[in-house]
């Protein structure tokens, strides 16, 4: 039950928003081509079983660990309460 000038299910439509958004962005994230043979960011060998379970992969394991940490969530905050809105 939507509350306000809102409509029923309002709120659930914004949280499909937000799951697609966050599917659509880790989709882009994923690497696509031809692999490199070394690590773009230490030089490192990467592995043969690697580069073909990841197609267009270009850096090692411990590179991309570093990298995945780094990720940011998305500013975007379809939630419409104050508190959220203020940050």
């Amino acid at each position: 039950m939507a509350g306000g000038w809102t409509r029923d299910g309002a709120v659930q439509d914004q949280i499909d928003d937000s799951v697609t958004d966050a599917v659509l962005a880790a989709r882009a994230r994923i690497p696509a081509g031809e692999s490199e043979r070394f690590c773009v960011e230490c030089g490192e060998p990467i592995p043969e079983r690697r580069r073909i379970a990841l197609p267009g992969v270009q850096t090692c394991v411990p590179c991309q660990s570093g990298r995945d940490r780094q990720v940011a969530p998305s500013a975007i905050n379809r939630r419409g309460s104050k508190d959220s809105q203020l940050r």
